[in-house]
């Protein structure tokens, strides 16, 4: 079975979302669409996911476009779609929500809290929380209609979703090692989210538990593609 990863820079990989899928034996190939002539057919397709980036949904980007039209598809098949970041705001537009600036940017290690519904949730039941996770972004998401809400942060109150029982938005990045965020730091994209923060970013200050949780999630999320 082949899950699509829809990525719109190399440095914003699967990481530790990969490691999901290899332990259910799913295969993934990415697509670069910024970097590709068309999308992809998804007759084959058994899931997909849609990586973060640092362009916003709203820029006037033929990909982003495309993007957008394959998760209405992919819905309408009844795919399991996973967003995170970026992702997440393409799947909630997609769906007929509204992406926009948040107050502030959230760069850095915060904690999100679990709401009601998270605990009977596929991917999110038993954790209690609230659990310290990895963030950043600068703009947020209305729920698209009918969605249910998941994750909240201080900062930021729409921090997942589901849609339906399949489709997952995640504003928050539990896909990330080590070694990524210290990649991401690096990043010349990046500078100007670098400057607005206002201590060092610290890449191992939760990996361990982020590890866990990441395993649970796109664990769990891999048997809804099987």
């Amino acid at each position: 079975m082949r899950v699509l990863a829809f990525r719109h820079v190399p440095f914003e990989h699967l990481g530790l979302i990969a490691d999901s899928l290899d332990r259910h034996a799913l295969d993934c190939q990415y697509v670069d669409l910024p970097r590709e002539p068309a999308p992809p057919s998804l007759d084959e397709a058994a899931g997909l996911i849609f990586m973060g980036g640092p362009m916003s949904v709203n820029d006037d980007l033929p990909y982003i476009a495309q993007e957008m039209r394959l998760i209405q598809r992919a819905v309408a098949r009844k795919l399991p779609v996973l967003g995170v970041c970026l992702g997440a705001q393409l799947i909630a537009k997609a769906l007929g929500g509204r992406v926009y600036p948040n107050p502030s940017k959230e760069i850095g290690w915060f904690p999100v809290r679990f709401t009601g519904p998270a605990a009977t949730d596929a991917l999110f039941a038993g954790i209690p929380g609230p659990e310290l996770v990895f963030h950043w972004h600068g703009e947020t998401f209305d729920l698209p209609p009918g969605a249910e809400l998941l994750a909240s942060s201080d900062a930021c109150r729409h921090q997942a979703f589901r849609s339906g029982s399949n489709v997952y938005g995640l504003q928050f990045h539990l896909e990330v090692t080590p070694a990524m965020i210290a990649d991401w730091c690096a990043q010349d994209a990046n500078c100007g989210d670098l400057r607005e923060v206002s201590e060092p970013i610290d890449p191992n200050r939760n990996s361990a538990r982020l590890q866990e949780l990441s395993s649970q999630v796109f664990d769990r999320w891999s048997r809804l593609v099987l």
